[in-house]
């Protein structure tokens, strides 16, 4: 298995945890809305990876913490990509 590979199931895991655990409650919410705008499952899921991956990017990059404001924030402007605003 290629790291890649890897890394996007670990990602999908991690949305799949916050699926079913309703935390944050906009990870669900953008999954339902994504599908509704003509959306697959999996590239819903890969929409929301991305802003996942940028949160986690800068966690480990510039050691700052998860920030869930932005985080959200990403995740309500889907399909536009994620941004430090």
């Amino acid at each position: 298995m290629e790291s890649n590979e890897i890394i996007r199931e670990q990602i999908f895991e991690i949305i799949n945890n916050q699926i079913r655990s309703n935390n944050p409650p906009e990870t669900d919410q953008t999954l339902k809305r994504l599908k509704k705008l003509g959306y697959n499952d999996t590239d819903a899921r890969k929409l929301i990876g991305q802003c996942l991956s940028f949160e986690i990017f800068n966690l480990l990059k510039y050691q700052k913490p998860f920030d869930l404001s932005r985080y959200i924030s990403n995740l309500k402007k889907l399909p536009q990509e994620p941004n430090n605003d």
